[in-house]
């Protein structure tokens, strides 16, 4: 049976969408069955730690010597990471980044729907992104009660994302994705994934002359 998403470690919980990936293509080439120690290897992991991961969300032990059904097992990951639970979400910030996040449509997938956008620039204002319209700043408090969102993404610049962060939280949002490069301040209870873009910038350059 699998594990309560409470139990699960946050390192855990971030290796399960590459097991998936990788199980998806696993399922495109017709593999029908797939063991730990096979992830493993596709993914360059440690089987042990695989082992112990898929254990966590597999509702069936696996076979001897056959591992786990393919198509079973991404069904147990799917449900594991609520990826058939739709979740609506809004945008703050339709800028470069948030015009590419607004035009990605590979989120609905992972159960994540962005209805909107909004942003203080008039330009922008009452055009259409993908299909997603953006609204004017002033109107985040309005269709956040209206549509009982919970989920927010903030692509503004740093220096206006305390403040995009601080409207979300007083109109109902309970979980901030943000990609903004500046920490923020919020309540106890508020839900937060930070996307530090430049720090992941260094470290791939920091690998890159580790090579050299």
């Amino acid at each position: 049976m699998a594990a309560d998403r409470t139990e699960i470690s946050k390192a855990t919980l971030n290796r399960l969408p590459a097991y998936l990936r990788y199980l998806y293509e696993l399922d495109k080439k017709g593999v029908q069955t797939v063991s730990s120690t096979m992830i493993a290897a596709g993914l360059d992991l440690n089987p042990v730690q695989v082992r112990k991961d898929i254990a966590f969300v597999a509702t069936s032990p696996g076979k001897p010597k056959l591992g786990y059904v393919t198509k079973e097992l991404i069904a147990d990951l799917e449900n594991f990471l609520g990826y058939h639970n739709t979740r609506d979400a809004i945008l703050v910030g339709a800028g470069g980044l948030g015009h590419a996040i607004l035009g990605y449509d590979g989120f609905a997938k992972y159960g994540l729907n962005v209805t909107c956008a909004f942003d203080v620039d008039p330009a922008v204002i009452g055009t259409s992104i993908n299909g997603k319209p953006v609204y004017d700043m002033s109107r985040l408090p309005e269709l956040v009660k209206r549509f009982n969102i919970r989920l927010g993404i903030i692509t503004v610049p740093s220096g206006s994302a305390q403040e995009v962060a601080d409207l979300m939280v007083s109109a109902g949002i309970k979980a901030i994705w943000s990609f903004a490069a500046k920490h923020l301040n919020l309540p106890a209870g508020i839900a937060l994934k930070h996307e530090d873009l430049a720090a992941s910038l260094a470290l791939l350059r920091m690998q890159l002359v580790s090579q050299d």
